[in-house]
This record gives structure tokens, C-alpha cells and sequence, in this order.
């Protein structure tokens, strides 16, 4: 493992534990598979620690250890979780702390109570056998030749109600060879001031050369707030998950820790360079455990440098930290302008630019008031650039459309003896030729689709390699019933182009065939060399 001295100090050593404390998050679950993509993708963006789970819980985690063991990690050390030995048995006879120094890992982290009630009421055992249970059980694991590290679990809670014995576990951690005292609000509830004191206190009576760490939950809110507390009161350890993933409201989130304290608090946590990595990281965490990405999320999520209001769009045309507490792209984010009926010219402007289409600042208004008048009638252009795009290509006077569709027709049936059944046929102009077609499909939109990209594919051939990623419907205005508008969004991908558009209509097959042909159009433009991103 590397850890090469930077100028920047001190060093705050980030200890990952989304592969075990983050998947007991409800609806979280990852196969081995899973986890060991995870701990790769965590060594190299340069964590201390990547907690791989609890060996013997179950045989995901046997796997994971077994093979971890044969693996290189370039900066991360590879912990094994338990807890304490059981009261009425010596270390080393509990099978659960043979079953961690089995697991091979260079470190081992152990959680003990803290809490006189935890242990009278929970273990139900005494205080002094709980003092012998801690420092019996790290001893055991660091005469194995392990790094032992010492969650003390619910210590804020425990530190509140006898401060004297939550004291007293981190001494009997400290004679067992702990190097790491870990201070854990496991509720969650804790304060940021309170955090604050408490931590201080500890420090001033265990001596400043005693390393503390910071576990930190989310049940009030406030586990980012905590852990940075906890750092400024002179932690130098701090535990968290990927996304705050974790059981309850989750864990205190590294991916707002991480940039807190390299860009606010000027300490050193990854290696130099790594911090622009964020972004990535966090999408592909969320990927692979195939849980939608929070993009109001602060620094990750996509939303998080994204800018809507006219009056703020134009201050950040002029200078971006006017609306921007860091650059984005420190975390590897990035600056967004969003379209909407609250845009500002500016809004359409920057938009333009960041999409490649010329736009005049008059022809900027007319799009301006045109998607105003469209989102009252229920089109709704945040997430469909693409149909943004086409507004401001359309906007120009040497636009011409690739096709127009002049008429459609679907139908949906059953006859007898057979399946369901849908067709459509349309009639489109294709370079001012006019052509019928039919097509067939599983559903009315599907048809349309088969039906215009036949009419279309011999003149523009990109259109056989889109694919439509996803079709969401939303209702505007319920109290309507069947009469109600609907908003169309579809999502588009061809090659590693993905794009989205929309349509609204209070027929379902219109608004579907509005977001259908902008799709395809915007593949045709594409296609023929105009720069129109949807993720730029």
C-alpha cells in the first residue's frame, strides 16, 4: 500500500465500508462479483481502508476474503469486521474472531458496547466483563499480527449517559493494542456541537498522540456535519459509504465527506489528483448495485452544478462562483444549464453554447417564449436536451426538416383466435417526397416507430441502430380522468450516444409520436455532423 507524503496535512485517512455497513441499506444487495468491482474501483481512487464485510455472515463474504487475499491493492488495506469475543468464552475460543484472522486481511475492525445499557440490557452481562471482552478480543487479533481497529459502538450515546465508562472501553481497547479508536453515533442522532465536545473531551483525556476515527449515521441528518465535526475536534480517521448507503436513513456520506475536507477543510485524504474522480465513482457504485443515482446528491449528483433560474444563469455567464461554491469539475462534475418556463434568454443562450447550435440573442428569445408556451401546455424540458436542441435548430433560417410527418393513423385489436395486434401506417415528406408506409409493433407507439423508420431508413440508414432505452408517461392533470394531458419523455441510445425528448398532449399516441420523431431527428442530425450533445 502507498501513502506517499503530500504538503497538504494533515492527513484524514477515509475507511470505505460500503460493501458491508452499506449493503444492510434496505434494497441494497451485491454479489461478489459486486463487491470485488467495488473495492477495485475504491483502491484506485485511493480510500485508506475498504471494509469487505463480515467473514463468516454469510458465503458472499467468505468468497469476497478468499479472494481479496490474492489480489493487489495498491492503496487500500482490505478489513474484516466482527464484533467482540462472547462473554462467556476467551478470544480465543469464539469462533467468530478465529473466523476473522482466517479471513487473512492486514487489518481487522471489532465493534464493542460503550453503553452501560447496551451491556447490562443487550449482552446482559457486567460492566467489568465487557472491559475484559474488549481488550481480550483486539489483544487476540493483534498477537495474530493484525491491524486492529476499535468501533465503539454507540459511544455519543454511551458517552452521555456514564462518561466515565465509555472511557473506561477506549482505555480497554487502547491495552489491547487497538490503533484506532473509533468514536460511532450508531443511532444517528447525535449533534454536530455535541460531537464537537465530546470529541475534544475524549482527546484531552486520552492524550493527543491516541488516534480517533468518526462512524457517523444519517437518522438526524447530520452525519456529514458529524464526521466533519468530529475531524475539526481532531479526528483523523473517518468512516463512511459510497452515497451514504446504509441501514435507516444510511450512512454518513464519503462522497460529500471526501470533497468537505480536501476543498473546505484543506486536509489530505485521497492521493493527489484523485479527488476529480468523485463523479465517476459515485455513478458507478450505484450502477453496479443497480440503485437510481441521487442526482440532487451534493457534489455527484448531476443536479448539483445545474442552474434554472434566468437571474442565476445570467450571474454565472458573468462569473460562475457567483452560484457556485466550488468548480465542479474538482469532483469531475460538471456546469449545467437547464431550460424551463423559469429560464432567463440567458438560460437559452448558454444552453446553445454548451450544445453547439447557433443561436441570435433574438432568435434566443423566440425560443425563450416558445418553450414557455409549451411547458403551459405540458411539455417539460429539463431532461430532454435533445428536444431542446431541435427548438434551437428549428430556430434558425437555414433549418430543414429531415422529414415531416403529414398524417398517421394506429390501430389495436384482437381477432379471433390470435394475439393482440397493432399497426400503424403514415405518411411523411422526405426531401419533398411524399411516402406511405406501414408498420407493425407490440404496441401502437412501437408500430409508429417501425412505420417512420421504414419510410426513412433508405434516406437517413442511423436511424435502424437507435434504440429506445426508456418510455416513461406521466398524467398532468388527473382530476381530467381520460381526458387528461400526458407528458411523454423517451430516452434514445445509439453507439455511446444517449439522448432524451419529449412530447404532451392530451392524446397519449400524439405526445408519444411528438418525443418519437424529435428522437429520431436528433439521430439524423447527428449523424450528419451537427453537434447536438445531450450530455455535454
Amino acid at each position: 500500500m502507498s501513502d506517499a507524503a503530500s504538503p497538504r496535512t494533515p492527513l484524514v485517512h477515509v475507511y470505505d465500508t460500503t460493501l458491508r455497513d452499506g449493503t444492510q441499506g434496505e434494497g441494497m444487495s451485491l454479489s461478489c462479483d459486486d463487491k470485488i468491482k467495488i473495492a477495485e474501483r475504491l483502491d484506485a481512487f485511493g480510500v485508506s481502508f475498504i471494509e469487505g464485510g463480515w467473514p463468516g455472515s454469510n458465503p458472499k463474504d467468505v468468497e469476497f476474503f478468499e479472494r481479496a487475499k490474492d489480489m493487489e491493492w495498491r492503496h487500500a488495506r482490505i478489513a474484516a469486521f466482527g464484533s467482540t469475543r462472547r462473554a462467556v468464552m476467551g478470544a480465543g475460543e469464539d469462533p467468530q474472531l478465529q473466523k476473522l484472522v482466517d479471513a487473512q486481511t492486514p487489518v481487522c475492525t471489532i465493534f464493542g458496547k460503550t453503553w452501560n445499557l447496551h451491556v447490562t440490557d443487550i449482552l446482559r452481562t457486567t460492566l467489568d466483563i465487557n472491559l475484559e471482552m474488549i481488550e481480550d478480543s483486539l489483544r487476540y487479533l493483534v498477537n495474530a499480527g493484525r491491524v486492529a481497529l476499535y468501533d465503539a459502538e454507540h459511544f455519543f450515546d454511551g458517552y452521555k449517559a456514564d462518561a466515565g465508562y465509555a472511557l473506561a472501553t477506549l482505555r480497554a481497547a487502547q491495552r489491547g493494542g487497538a490503533s484506532t479508536l473509533i468514536l460511532c453515533d450508531t443511532n444517528g442522532g447525535s449533534m454536530p456541537w455535541e460531537v464537537d465536545e465530546i470529541v475534544r473531551a475524549v482527546r484531552a483525556e486520552l492524550g493527543p498522540d491516541v488516534e480517533l476515527g468518526a462512524h457517523m449515521h444519517d437518522d438526524g441528518g447530520c452525519g456529514v456535519a458529524n464526521s466533519l465535526s468530529a475531524i475539526r475536534a481532531g479526528a483523523r480517521h473517518v468512516q463512511g459509504t459510497i452515497n451514504g448507503y446504509g441501514e435507516r436513513c444510511g450512512n454518513a456520506n464519503l462522497c460529500a465527506i471526501v470533497p468537505d475536507v480536501e476543498l473546505k477543510l484543506g486536509m489530505r485524504c485521497l492521493p493527489d489528483g484523485r479527488l476529480t474522480e468523485l463523479y465517476d465513482l459515485a455513478h458507478f457504485v450505484a450502477e453496479v448495485a443497480n440503485v437510481p443515482a441521487n442526482e440532487h446528491a451534493a457534489y455527484v449528483g448531476r443536479s448539483a452544478f445545474a442552474h434554472k433560474g434566468g437571474v442565476h444563469v445570467a450571474a454565472i455567464r458573468r462569473y460562475p462562483a457567483s452560484y457556485q461554491h466550488v468548480e465542479p469539475e474538482l469532483v469531475g462534475n460538471e456546469c449545467r444549464v437547464v431550460v424551463s418556463e423559469l429560464s432567463g434568454r440567458a438560460n437559452v443562450l448558454s444552453k446553445a453554447e454548451e450544445l453547439g447550435v447557433s443561436v441570435s440573442s433574438v432568435e434566443g428569445a423566440a425560443v425563450l417564449e416558445q418553450i414557455k408556451r409549451a411547458e403551459a401546455q405540458g411539455f417539460a424540458y429539463e431532461a430532454a436536451e435533445a428536444s431542446v436542441a431541435l427548438l434551437m435548430a428549428r430556430s434558425e433560417a437555414s433549418y430543414e426538416a429531415p422529414f415531416e410527418v403529414l398524417e398517421f393513423q394506429t390501430s389495436v385489436g384482437r381477432r379471433v383466435g390470435s394475439e393482440m395486434f397493432s399497426e400503424a401506417t403514415v405518411k411523411l415528406r422526405v426531401h419533398g417526397e411524399v411516402v406511405h408506409t406501414a408498420g407493425e409493433g407490440n404496441g401502437p407507439v412501437s408500430a409508429l416507430d417501425q412505420a417512420i423508420r421504414k419510410a426513412i431508413r433508405a434516406t437517413y440508414p442511423a436511424v435502424a441502430d437507435v434504440h429506445l432505452s426508456d418510455y416513461k408517461v406521466r398524467i398532468l392533470d388527473g382530476k381530467n380522468g381520460t381526458s387528461a394531458t400526458v407528458r411523454v419523455l423517451i430516452d434514445s441510445r445509439s453507439h455511446d450516444e444517449s439522448w432524451s425528448t419529449v412530447g404532451a398532449s392530451t392524446n397519449i399516441i400524439e405526445a408519444s409520436l411528438l418525443a418519437l420523431v424529435d428522437s429520431l431527428e436528433y439521430a439524423i442530425r447527428l449523424e450528419t455532423g451537427h453537434k447536438l450533445d445531450d450530455e455535454a
